[in-house]
């Protein structure tokens, strides 16, 4: 594939936000349904310009702010401005549905969810963008996750693809190999503790604490044991045997003690800090903790964990999609400068940088292939197949909805109030009757 071509302007942006770091530095699958109430038309005025808003989560890394000053030099035509959100991707999208609801006009530029393009599309809270919004060069999992109905809502920004954290230290020493299924890395972790007689260390931890992240371990393990929550025809599909084996593996974990108890309340952040303090042989997350893991001072593991792709429970594991895309606000005052922006922040240039700063995910195939970033991020070879494996979260119009049943399903069996196949059966139900 090749690199977008960007318009001269943002190479020269490019070039300016590349000198400002360098001071610095002396962070396809589920059915939709409904129909777009919110389509672009001739009605939309895309030349607008002037000042407007980019609304999206804390900006912890302070990319965002460099992205924005960057930006701003080079477009004396309307200036953005950082609205930071909430650190919680629930927190964000009630905030900007409330806005949306109240006619905001400074709200020019969202960081979408890529699990909130259905119901932004359908209820009209974002726009349409135009044909010159290319996405030519980019990953197509998140092109498809900002694709709704046959239209393109947002420019994907960044991408994500679940990986598989391991001590190499450990492994190495007892002639193991990464494992491909969750049986094999119990019978890793039994060798293992056995070995170091370590009563701190623990085998595995995902992200269990009942928010957004279990939604995705429950869909990693679902798609693991081959199956799914919702089939490609669009319908709810998940009380079957192949689902009931995914959550009864994670419950059967947590029994036996595979998984911690503590990971019950665990979120990113948790286990992230619990694998680089040397207490998990094995973790799931995000790329983000690669850099943390080789860089943060209190990190014990440095130079001693690596990698894999996501192991399954029948076989190979499949990733369940991440990642934001950044999409212009149905009554955006100033449409013209927010979608200058959307396209500026979603150019190749942007997305080394993002990824050199922020340790974001790129979504332009040949980045990864960047020598810069491969010597930076070794994991980047297997972050890539991770993301052109993933399999996106159910495509719905009432998504908020969606996950919650799913939580309440599979929070509940893992703390053992309910059976997988009740639970199931359950969520089976609750699903028919939200998504269309």
């Amino acid at each position: 594939m090749t690199l977008i071509r960007p318009k001269r302007r943002m190479l020269m942006a490019a070039a300016s936000l590349g000198a400002l770091l360098a001071v610095a530095a002396c962070g396809g699958g589920g059915g939709g349904e409904g129909s777009p109430q919110g389509q672009a038309s001739a009605a939309v005025d895309w030349t607008k310009q002037g000042d407007t808003e980019y609304w999206g989560g804390k900006d912890t890394s302070g990319f965002a702010t460099k992205l924005i000053d960057a930006f701003n030099k080079q477009h004396p035509n309307g200036k953005v401005t950082l609205h930071e959100l909430s650190t919680k991707a629930d927190e964000q999208r009630a905030q900007m549905i409330q806005n949306t609801q109240i006619k905001n006009p400074k709200m020019g530029i969202l960081s979408m969810d890529v699990v909130w393009t259905a119901e932004f599309a359908a209820k009209g809270y974002v726009e349409a963008l135009p044909p010159d919004a290319s996405t030519e060069g980019m990953l197509k999992p998140p092109v498809d996750a900002a694709t709704y109905f046959g239209k393109l809502y947002g420019l994907p920004s960044s991408s994500d693809g679940g990986l598989l954290y391991y001590r190499k230290d450990l492994l190495s020493k007892y002639n193991l190999q990464p494992p491909k299924t969750f049986d094999e890395m119990k019978a890793a972790c039994d060798k293992i503790k056995a070995g170091e007689n370590d009563s701190k260390l623990g085998c595995y931890a995902g992200q269990f604490d009942k928010y957004e992240g279990l939604t995705v371990n429950f869909d990693e393990a679902v798609h693991g044991a081959g199956g799914v929550i919702v089939g490609d025809d669009g319908k709810p599909n998940v009380a079957t045997p192949e689902a009931t084996k995914g959550l009864q593996t994670l419950v059967d974990m947590f029994k036996d003690g595979y998984i911690p108890k503590a990971a019950i309340t665990w979120q990113e952040e948790n286990g992230r800090t619990a694998f680089q303090h040397g207490e998990l042989i094995f973790h799931r997350n995000w790329g983000y903790v690669y850099a943390h893991g080789e860089n943060d001072k209190d990190s014990e593991i440095k130079g001693k964990f690596d990698t894999a792709p996501l192991p399954g429970i029948t076989g190979p594991g499949v990733s369940s999609l991440g990642g934001h895309s950044f999409a212009v606000g149905k009554n955006a005052e100033n449409k013209g400068t927010a979608l200058d922006f959307v396209k500026f922040a979603a150019s190749p240039e942007m997305q080394k940088q993002g990824a050199l700063i922020a340790t974001q995910t790129p979504v332009t195939e040949a980045t990864y292939s960047d020598p810069e970033l491969t010597k930076k991020y070794p994991f980047f070879k297997t972050e890539l197949a991770s993301i052109q494996g993933a399999k996106p979260r159910p495509k719905a119009v009432e998504y908020g909805d969606v996950t919650l049943a799913i939580q309440d399903a599979a929070y509940g069996a893992l703390q053992g109030q309910t059976a997988p196949d009740a639970a199931l059966q359950s969520l089976q139900s609750k699903l028919q009757t939200l998504i269309k």
